[in-house]
Order: structure tokens, then sequence, then C-alpha cells
């Protein structure tokens, strides 16, 4: 879920009254919001980097909103205070008009449109800017989907060509620089840029990078990573030029949407959007922003159905407008037709209006009901035998870990001493941290991992756990499988192997599984790299082996930074059900 922030007092100011947290808390919960937090810049950087960098920072309180994901329309104060100001009946939701007008662009998914005539405060620049953010975080996902650039309109010439050059040939003063880069040195320049680091992989590996001249030559932005300084936008900007361009011409569109309907309430001729005209190299035009209003129809029965409530059609319909969903009783039956405007690329299909007018009648408002029919409801059995085992380890002494299921290559592999094409590890494509690159195979390192970081504390150490490994397995449909597994480990100054023992057996004995060859379990000699040598056994249950046991090979302990002796146990659980 995003979260938005807004400043409390410009909020207030701009519904037109003023509230208690408490009242604003629950007008965001009638809205289908939740209020996180009420706090300040001061108090946030307190809290992050500590009371010293705090001394400068803003008192002014802030609301902390939590937005459904799928809310582009809220994401900033502007589309926040229109939505409540439609479901408080304090306005009516307005209609965003095209005036057509001529830009040109080359190669496929690129969008554009003109903000004629803006008024910026410091304010609504701000805004202006972190919906730009909150798009390219969400919707545009980190702007490898769509990557959006505003400029000043009056310092660039039309028309505008959209294109792809070598990195060698793309030169230009990028965004708060003070030289001239090649789009190769910037590449360089910004590996080492805490923001836009994080964009360079999705074009640095191509042959020709993206970007944006106007007609004498003067680079616009060079998409996804940076604008030029040429044509940024200042508070003084008059005429905005906003242009995405994108991967998936669907999300452009959505963007280019939200950007223009946002602030075109701040132009001369409020919610009025000037249009781009996109021509394609094979000669096809297309005009943006498409603003497109489109028409739905549904039965007030559905709707009542669906939400368990029983109200007229005429109800139905004001509780859908309260949503920005503009509706009318179309006289045949009991059929509404609902128009869908741009701002709610969220409506797809009538499940979401029929949760729009649940939101507006109020979740707290639909009458309790019995349900018709009931069933009776079983814990998963290896979930109930995992629960079982749990409580009676805890009360043979030993205390439960809950570890990552996520580690690394190294974790697994070389510091078990075992190789990491042995393990059938599942491999995260795309690993953010050496931490995390794998899914375990086995729950022994976190267990030695949890005791290494809590050697300070009184010996032994008696630690286990219960949970699922990952393993790779050709014949399911996904390639991998849970398998759950339980482990234990005891670290003290002798090695303690008949503990382990005893455990394994006390475990046993809660399976009521018998210590005998066959039917029940037993244990034989066994070699395993990551135990000592003639200190490992295997256990068999019903003739199959299910785990180990032994006390650890202190090569192994010393790559866990432990110095004393540690014996485990690891066995599969499922086969016990």
């Amino acid at each position: 879920m995003p979260t938005v922030g807004v400043k409390r007092d410009l909020l207030f100011k701009a519904l037109g009254r003023t509230y208690t947290d408490e009242e604003f808390d629950e007008l965001c919960f009638e809205f289908g919001l939740e209020l996180d937090e009420i706090t300040s810049e001061k108090e946030i950087i307190s809290r992050e980097q500590g009371g010293s960098k705090a001394s400068g920072a803003s008192d002014v309180i802030l609301y902390k909103i939590d937005v459904p994901a799928n809310r582009y329309d809220l994401l900033c104060l502007e589309g926040l205070v229109r939505g409540l100001q439609v479901f408080k009946n304090k306005l009516e939701a307005p209609r965003i008009l095209n005036n057509e007008r001529r830009t040109a662009a080359v190669r496929p998914h690129a969008v554009a449109a003109v903000l004629r005539n803006i008024t910026f405060t410091q304010e609504r620049y701000d805004s202006f800017i972190e919906l730009q953010d909150k798009l390219h975080q969400n919707v545009c996902r980190k702007r490898s989907l769509v990557a959006i650039g505003t400029h000043d309109l009056d310092t660039v010439s039309g028309p505008f060509t959209y294109t792809a050059k070598p990195p060698g040939d793309i030169r230009f003063k990028p965004l708060n620089q003070t030289k001239e880069y090649t789009a190769a040195q910037l590449m360089s320049l910004y590996k080492t840029d805490s923001h836009l680091k994080h964009f360079l992989h999705i074009i640095e590996d191509k042959p020709a990078y993206p970007v944006i001249y106007d007609s004498n030559g003067v680079v616009l932005s060079m998409p996804p990573i940076i604008n030029g300084d040429h044509s940024k936008i200042s508070l003084n900007t008059k005429n905005v030029f906003v242009e995405c361009t994108a991967t998936d011409l669907t999300k452009a569109k959505i963007v280019l949407d939200m950007m223009v309907t946002m602030f075109s309430e701040y132009c001369s001729q409020p919610f009025t959007v000037e249009e781009a005209e996109v021509v394609y190299p094979d000669g096809k035009t297309c005009k943006y922003p498409e603003l497109a209003y489109r028409k739905e129809k549904l039965s007030s029965g559905f709707i009542n159905r669906k939400v368990g409530i029983n109200e007229p059609t005429e109800k139905i319909a004001q509780l859908l407008t309260k949503m920005c969903l503009r509706s009318e009783v179309t006289g045949v039956g009991d059929e509404i037709q609902v128009e869908i405007p741009p701002t709610r690329s969220d409506v797809i299909h009538a499940c979401d209006i029929m949760e729009d007018a649940a939101m507006a009648y109020g979740f707290n408002n639909i009458p309790y009901t019995t349900p018709g029919t009931y069933t009776v409801a079983n814990q998963f059995p290896l979930n109930k035998l995992t629960e079982l085992l749990r409580q009676d380890l805890a009360a043979a002494g030993f205390t439960e870990a809950l570890t990552f299921a996520l580690c690394s290559k190294e974790d697994i592999s070389d510091k078990l001493g075992k190789k990491i094409s042995e393990t059938r590890a599942v491999h995260i494509a795309n690993p953010k941290t050496a931490e995390f690159q794998v899914a375990r195979t086995t729950l022994l390192p976190g267990l030695l991992k949890t005791i290494a970081a809590n050697r300070k504390m009184p010996l032994p150490l008696k630690l286990f756990e219960i949970s699922d490994v990952v393993l790779k397995d050709e014949t399911k449909d996904v390639g991998a499988r849970n398998s759950r597994r339980f482990c234990a480990a005891y670290y003290n100054k002798s090695p303690g192997f008949e503990v382990i023992h005893g455990l394994l057996d006390r475990t046993m004995q809660l399976l009521a599984v018998k210590a005998a060859r066959g039917d029940g379990y037993h244990i034989q000699a066994s070699d395993d790299s990551t135990f000592f040598p003639g200190r490992c056994a295997e256990i068999f249950f019903r003739g199959k082996s299910v785990g180990r046991l032994g006390v650890l090979h202190p090569d192994v302990l010393g790559r866990f930074e432990l110095a004393m002796p540690c014996s485990a146990l690891e066995m599969d659980v499922e086969p016990f059900l």
C-alpha cells in the first residue's frame, strides 16, 4: 500500500474545515483509506537519524495516509481532497476537457500533453513533484514500464522528436548539473547517485539510448534516467509539457491521465488540458491524453446481493456518485448507468463498482447476517502435528527460533562443507543482498547464526526450529516443493551428543514410533561433511532415511564463528503424518 504524506493544515484548508485527529481517522475509514500515522518532519528525522539531525526541521503536522495500491488518483493532495469533497457531497466530480494543439514525436510508446497557464505555489510545486515520484514507484514499476518527464514549454520549441541514439552521440546538460555530459559519461556519473543508480540497469546494456529533442536539437530528457536542465520547471513556469515514454502503452496513458487530471485544476481554465499529437514512424497519428470516459451498466439487484443490503436503485446511484462515479437510473428495470472517469483506471469490472457502492454505504452499516450454509473447519494435519511438537519440544527445555527462509549460497554450501550444486537449492533471480540469494534447503545454518548472535548468553544454548525448507522438484508444476523439517542444536563446552540423541528418542516417543527396524525407527553410522568423522548417524524410519544427527565438524563451527562444540539434529517431519 502506498503511503501519502500531506500537511494537516494544508489538507484542512483545501477541505474547507478542520477535523480532530479522531474525526479525520473516521473519515478516512469511511472512504476506504487508513490514517497510518500523525507525525512531523522533525519527528521523522529524529526517529531515523537522531535528535541532533532534527534541530532545524519543520514542526508542521503531517498525516501519513495509506492508499489502496490501485487508486492512483489519491496519490497527491489534490486527488485526495477532490475524492473526499465528492464523497461528502460538497463537490461534483469535475469533467476534464481537451483543447487541441499539435506536437510531434517519433517511435511508439510516447504520450504527451500540455498544462497551459498553470499557477504554481511552493506547495503545489512540491505536490506536483511528489506525485511523479509516487507514480514512478507504483504504476510505473520504478520507471521500468513508464518514465515521466515534465518541462517548461516556454524554454523549448516543438515539434518534439523521440528517438534513440548510441550513448556517445547524446550530449546535454542534465538536471541540476553545471556542464554537458555524453550519455555514457552520465551512466558512470550516476552509478554513485543514491536516487538514480536504481534506474540505470533499465537501459545501460542497450546499444542505443532513448532521447527526446525539440526542433532546435535541445535535449528535453533521456528517459528513464534524467531530464535536461534547459527545460526544468520552476515556480515561475506557466506552461508545462508532460511527456511519458513507456514499454507499456496502457500504463503510459494511465500515468499521463493522472498527471494532467490532478493538476489541471490550477490552470487558468480549470480542468482543461491541451492535446498533443503523436506521429508514429508509419505515419499513424494519435492524440493524447485520451481522458476517456466510459459507461457501464449494471443492476442495483447485483450490488444489493453482493454487498448484503437492500437499497432502492436511486439510492445505489447516489452512493456511486459519491465515489466519483456519476450514475443515473436508466428506467429499464433496476438498471443503473455508471460513468467511469479517466481518474478511475482501477475500475475494470462490475465487482469494482460494487465495491465502491459498499464503501459509500459504509462497511460498518452493512447488517450482520448468518451464512446460509456452514462448514466445520479442520486444522491442516501437518500444521497440527507441528504445533503439538513445538509445545513438547519447548517442555523438553529447548527454545524455539524462527529464522529467515532465504539465506546466502555459502550458508547452505561452503559453510556446511558441501557444494552448491548438490543442494537442490532454488536461486533468487535478482537478489537485493548477498544474505538472501537462495531459499534454504536446511534449517541448520539459521540456528547456527542464531547461536552466533547469542554467544554471550549463559550456556548451554538449546535451540530448535520447525519450519519449511524449499527443494527443487521437477515433478511439481512450479519446479520446487516445500518440506517441513525439524532441527535442533545443543551448544556447550562439551558436544552433548547424548542430549541431542535423547531429544530424538523423546520426539519419536511423542510420535508413537518404536525404536525398531522395519515399522519403527533406528539410527546407523554415516559420513557427512557437515559432521565430525565418526560422530554422525543417519535416522531411518520404516527403512527410509529421514534425517541426520551428530557432532558438528569444527571447520563448520569456525565458519559460523562458534568456538565451542555443538551437536545437531535435523529430520523431515512429513513422513510421520
